[in-house]
């Protein structure tokens, strides 16, 4: 198996492509008037429930803003959001290097933009799970799979993605932009990283450890088999 080595980066980075898709939307009307006031420019790619309160809080300025991330990748979303932002456009924006030329040629070809931050919180299963009366059909819809897997790929490319996974880091975050002239530091980065990694296990763990203490005759009372 071969291994792209990094030997040069950027520790500032300028940010122009923001993917934003959260399930806590608290914060937005703060982080995305103050992203667009630091970077006029930006370039919002949202989905869903997020894309719609997104629009509501920039109302006219939405228009050259903000994408849908099905009209970027060509892919509409499935039916009840199964399948929103598993694409290969997508993955690409994340995992490209800056100074790999054929990472560079993959974006020119497929069309992709290099994301530079990703803000992503995850379905609400912890809180879903320890609300009396559960099901277990209703904590399996709440296990989030697209958004693990964006916060991984940014936090793994710390050396050029932002990964934002807390509001209460979004006033941090616009402060280190300002400050830096509108691109994330390396210093900011690392940090987030370390903590998106930590945000994942710990989901991931809740999951286990729910699925560990269901039987087969919990499923069986949840949902009608057929064995044909």
């Amino acid at each position: 198996m071969s291994i792209n080595i990094v030997s040069r980066i950027d520790r500032s980075v300028p940010l122009r492509h923001a993917l934003v898709s959260v399930s806590d939307k608290s914060g937005l009307d703060q982080l995305i008037p103050g992203l667009l006031a630091v970077i006029p420019g930006l370039r919002i790619y949202s989905t869903g429930g997020t894309f719609a309160r997104i629009q509501e809080i920039l109302g006219t300025r939405a228009e050259g803003v903000l994408t849908q991330v099905s009209d970027y990748t060509g892919q509409p979303e499935t039916q009840g959001g199964l399948v929103k932002t598993l694409d290969f456009k997508i993955y690409l924006g994340l995992l490209t290097e800056t100074y790999n030329a054929a990472h560079q040629a993959d974006l020119e070809r497929t069309a992709a933009v290099p994301i530079d931050m990703v803000v992503v919180n995850l379905y609400p299963f912890e809180q879903t799970v320890a609300a009396a009366g559960t099901t277990l059909e209703q904590a399996r819809g709440n296990i989030d799979i697209g958004g693990p897997c964006m916060i991984r790929a940014a936090a793994k490319n710390f050396i050029r993605v932002a990964s934002v996974v807390d509001p209460a880091d979004y006033p941090m975050i616009l402060d280190v932009l300002k400050t830096n002239g509108g691109a994330t530091t390396l210093a900011l980065r690392l940090a987030l990283a370390k903590k998106a990694f930590a945000h994942t296990a710990r989901y991931d763990q809740a999951i286990a450890a729910y699925l560990q203490q269901r039987t087969v005759e919990e499923a069986d009372a949840c949902y009608l088999a057929s064995d044909q």
